[in-house]
């Protein structure tokens, strides 16, 4: 029997969900010390006794099979409802993975090269102009080098951004659109299609609304809505039933609250995030709704090179490309930019110990505003998974915390 790690806070606080998603193994027998694998529920029970957040769960695979995976504390303190492992969060920008997951299906099938302009399928997006100065009331502007390609929109090079992110007088520009109020990814394109760039493409990377776009361009490529092309080239081949762009009741009963810490040291409901996680159209950059198990079954996929029970979402030299640094040089950009990034994924360098925390190069993955975080190895055959729902975005340092805790527990 595999080992089920569960902590219970109190009475009701763990609970035990359904089963999980992929198979289960011993520890042992995936080449963990059961006991040093322990620690990570230990370390997210203690951060929850100490009201640092208020429930998670957590997953962690090798080989295919899950070796620990549990629900502990709150999916919402105020109503002292459990968290369970059939929870629904909001993955956010874990949701750009998905995406990039759809657009390579579409290169894969031709109709789409990752050097094409996006103006071929969005021709509300040619000539680009570039910020350079002014302010928002008078800005100055110059013409785009080039047109943007599919790619610089994988690998956030753009020069599109967030307005959360941008510096002034470009924060202020990009405000004033007020993309989140669009009702569809027409309308959010047209939005954007009236705004500066950050920089000239392919110069920096800056992290925007890159996915967003690519969501759009999936719609004009298939004619159908991105809901149904995720559905039919992602989700139903890999028996992910509970992942949606749509807000439905059979989500919202399962679907955990957003906290933030109070200045009393108690937690309460962010209303800012989960506002900011309510949008008309389907964000390919972040508006998923997932649970544990579904988005376990995904990133088994990609940890597997595209294939899954016998289903092959991707070509092997295409998750290959995929997880592979395409930014070079511009890692160095800023204290923001990633150390590696390829197509829409976070890649470990080849140094190991320049990263973060522990893990093994070629390491992939990415994370979501409302701290939630899924990380693949191919060296090490691994896939962990933690979702919480909490603002700010890894206050504390929780994502190293639980790689440390997962990578640890290796003996084999």
């Amino acid at each position: 029997m595999a080992v089920l790690l569960l902590l219970g806070l109190g009475a009701g606080l763990a609970q035990a969900g359904p089963d999980p998603g992929l198979p289960e193994k011993s520890p042992a027998a995936l080449g963990f010390s059961p006991s040093r694998l322990e620690r990570v529920p230990q370390m997210l029970r203690r951060e929850i006794e100490a009201q640092h957040y208020a429930g998670a769960v957590w997953l962690v695979a090798r080989d295919g099979a899950v070796a620990s995976h549990g629900a502990v504390g709150w999916s919402d303190v105020a109503t002292r409802a459990p968290m369970t492992e059939d929870a629904e969060f909001r993955v956010f920008s874990m949701t750009k993975i998905v995406t990039t997951v759809a657009v390579l299906t579409l290169v894969e099938e031709g109709r789409v090269n990752l050097d094409d302009p996006v103006e071929r399928y969005l021709p509300e997006l040619a000539k680009r102009q570039v910020l350079v100065g002014g302010t928002a009331e008078a800005p100055q502007l110059e013409p785009a080098n080039g047109p943007i390609s599919i790619r610089q929109l994988l690998t956030h090079t753009s020069g599109l951004t967030y307005d959360l992110f941008a510096s002034e007088p470009l924060r202020s520009i990009w405000q004033k659109a007020d993309l989140w109020r669009a009702h569809s990814l027409q309308e959010f394109v047209a939005k954007v299609a009236t705004l500066p760039l950050a920089h000239q493409p392919g110069a920096r990377w800056t992290y925007g609304v890159n996915m967003d776009i690519l969501g759009a361009v999936v719609e004009r490529v298939t004619g159908q809505d991105l809901e149904t092309a995720m559905r039919e080239r992602i989700f139903q081949p890999l028996r992910m039933t509970h992942t949606t762009f749509r807000l439905e009741a059979a989500v919202a009963a399962h679907l955990a609250t957003i906290h933030h810490r109070t200045p009393g040291g108690g937690l309460e409901k962010d209303d800012g995030l989960t506002k900011l996680g309510t949008i008309e159209f389907p964000s390919g950059g972040g508006g998923l709704f997932s649970t544990m198990h579904d988005y376990a079954r995904f990133g088994q996929m990609l940890v597997n090179g595209g294939e899954l029970d016998g289903v092959r979402v991707l070509g092997r030299l295409t998750v290959q490309m995929m997880t592979t640094d395409q930014i070079g040089q511009l890692a160095s950009a800023d204290k923001w930019t990633p150390s590696g990034f390829g197509l829409g994924v976070r890649v470990r360098p080849a140094d190991r110990y320049a990263a973060r925390a522990l893990g093994s190069p070629g390491d992939f993955g990415w994370d979501g505003i409302a701290t939630t975080y899924v990380s693949m190895s191919p060296r090490e055959r691994m896939l962990i998974l933690v979702l919480l729902q909490h603002s700010p975005w890894d206050e504390d340092g929780i994502f190293e915390k639980f790689e440390n805790t997962a990578y640890q527990a290796l003996e084999k």
